[in-house]
């Protein structure tokens, strides 16, 4: 089976790697590489794929596991 992971970033995106697919809320599939960055800071110009806007608009954000 192969492995997905994703990734949190401090203060920038999720990070996707391995085979999955990405869809909308009407079940339409986006077309994504085997690893792609989601926006987290709700900026991006591309949503819902990062662009690098959390950078100007200074999104904070240190998320642990617990």
């Amino acid at each position: 089976m192969a492995e997905v992971r994703i990734r949190l970033r401090d203060n920038g995106p999720l990070v996707v790697t391995g085979p999955v697919e990405l869809v909308d809320a009407q079940g339409q599939a986006f077309e994504v590489e085997d690893s792609f960055a989601l926006c987290r800071c709700g900026q991006s110009g591309k949503k819902p794929f990062c662009d690098g806007t959390h950078r100007t608009v200074e999104f904070q954000d240190q998320s642990r596991a617990k």
